[in-house]
């Protein structure tokens, strides 16, 4: 069996190499963005991989990989935007790339531990689910977000924002171990 921990740090790497590299070329700009345009953006990308699954039509040469790394980077924005808040002046934009190494780390590991808690509890289900059926619960807690959102962010019973961005993250981590680890089909 596969060792589920070193699995997910090769893929933190995958995704972090991403990350680092667009805030080279870009810098923080994503840091004007409000937590539903956050949500919007893995939206798209939760939806263009389901519409790749069902029709099995990719028209732009990027397929589902580039896709699920990108569910990863922007929900880990998105928690990070959670704790320092959304960049409401120019000067707030830039954040220095050691701080948002930083807070990429802190937050994409804080995923990890949560992982590693509930894939204990649940005896590495993941395993045996299909990728379309985790890119549908995806797509799930895309919803609930958005929902929780239109709710300004209070919630009866149900878990808050942060709790809903910690499993995107997971859900497409699984994904991206088994498509570019396992090299699944």
């Amino acid at each position: 069996m596969a060792n589920t921990a070193e699995q997910y740090e090769e893929i933190i790497a995958y995704c972090r190499e991403t990350f680092c590299n667009k805030a080279i070329d870009y810098g923080t700009a994503w840091r004007i963005l409000r937590l539903p345009s956050l949500t919007d953006q893995i939206y798209i990308k939760a939806n263009r991989i389901r519409s790749i699954q069902q029709t099995g039509v990719a028209k732009v040469a990027e397929g589902v990989i580039p896709e699920f790394v990108g569910i990863v980077n922007y929900a880990v924005m998105a928690l990070i935007q959670l704790e320092i808040g959304v960049a409401e002046k120019s000067e707030e934009v830039s954040l220095a790339p050691e701080k948002t190494r930083e807070l990429y780390d802190k937050y994409i590991h804080a995923a990890k531990d949560l992982m590693m808690s509930k894939n204990h509890d649940y005896g590495e289900a993941w395993r045996q689910m299909r990728i379309s059926s985790i890119t549908d619960i995806i797509l799930m807690k895309i919803y609930r977000t958005k929902s929780i959102e239109d709710h300004q962010g209070n919630t009866l019973v149900s878990e808050g924002l942060d709790a809903n961005y910690y499993d995107m993250i997971n859900y497409a981590m699984f994904c991206l171990i088994r498509l570019v680890l396992e090299k699944e089909a």
